[in-house]
């Protein structure tokens, strides 16, 4: 199949496109490098059927494709907050672009959609039925109703030109790629055991966290743009809890490092509590994570401590 995948130089995407080039698919990958690395994708380079487009989502694009993944958007809290403005724009301009793109070709679409559509959740672990509890008007705002608004346009569009969409939930994911300073917990905190520095916790530490590994994450996109039918939006999450202070020292233990915890404010509107309800993902995809929280970490740690600390601090390789 011809497949499109937007934001293809970024920490999943890169791992989308060596999964459905592994399987024989011609991918053309949409990256404009905003926060997205060229060089998560020097794999794909080497494979024949990967065409690669420098392209802002923003802006209409072209081409004719089977399935188009849309996973462009800024994701960590740091790089969406740096320009809130341009955060919202790419996940409404983008997402309509995407959109219209998959609609000429009468194409699949799927959005990468974030549990941040729950906000600071008064429903705990969060269903999909759950509406979430979001400020609109506060400091994260520009991502998490971007991310709704994205997801009204989606089902919009197969409302009212019969598109098949596909809405994943994507809950807290780590992994190889995943840039160290980008502001994510666990590569931030993996990446600082591994140099003794401390690892700055906010808040009290007790608020809570979900960590599902990369692969799994994938396997489950693929699964529900694969799925011949689905009902409204699916979270993709590991259900596995735990709160930031252990998770900071698990990370210490496992590294075997000197470092210490130091405590800040927490920001404004951090969630208290995330967990997902995988109930829906388990039933119309047979999807649940095959990785331990625990097994992922170590995987990360083995692959950042092989890693020149040169190339951990390089953005643009």
């Amino acid at each position: 199949m011809k497949v499109c995948v937007t934001g293809a130089a970024g920490f999943l995407g890169s791992h989308l496109c060596d999964r459905l080039l592994s399987e024989g698919h011609a991918v053309t990958g949409i990256d404009n490098y905003l926060t997205g690395f060229p060089k998560n994708l020097a794999q794909a380079k080497e494979n024949p059927n990967f065409t690669l487009l420098k392209h802002d989502v923003e802006q209409p694009m072209s081409g004719e494709f089977d399935l188009v993944y849309h996973l462009a958007s800024p994701a960590s809290p740091p790089m969406y907050q740096k320009d809130p403005i341009a955060t919202a724009r790419i996940n409404f301009l983008g997402t309509l672009n995407a959109l219209e793109l998959a609609r000429r070709s009468n194409a699949r679409f799927l959005l990468a959609s974030t549990s941040e559509t729950y906000g600071d959740p008064k429903v705990h672990p969060q269903p999909e039925t759950y509406a979430g509890n979001v400020n609109q008007t506060g400091p994260r705002a520009c991502y998490d109703e971007g991310k709704r608004i994205a997801e009204t346009l989606a089902y919009d569009f197969a409302r009212q030109y019969g598109l098949e969409t596909r809405v994943v939930r994507i809950f807290n994911t780590f992994g190889p790629r995943m840039h160290p300073e980008d502001g994510r917990v666990v590569t931030s905190f993996v990446y600082r055991a591994l140099r003794g520095e401390d690892l700055t916790v906010f808040g009290d530490g007790s608020q809570t966290r979900s960590f599902c590994y990369f692969s799994d994450l994938i396997e489950g996109l693929v699964r529900m743009m694969n799925a011949t039918s689905v009902n409204g939006p699916v979270n993709l999450g590991n259900p596995e809890e735990i709160t930031i202070a252990e998770l900071a020292q698990l990370i210490v233990e496992m590294t075997n490092s000197g470092s210490k915890l130091t405590f800040k404010p927490l920001p404004q509107d951090d969630p208290r509590q995330r967990k997902p309800d995988i109930t829906k993902a388990k039933a119309v995809l047979g999807w649940e994570p095959q990785v331990t929280m625990r097994e992922g970490l170590q995987r990360t740690i083995e692959t950042m401590s092989a890693q020149p600390e040169a190339q951990l601090l390089k953005i643009r390789a």
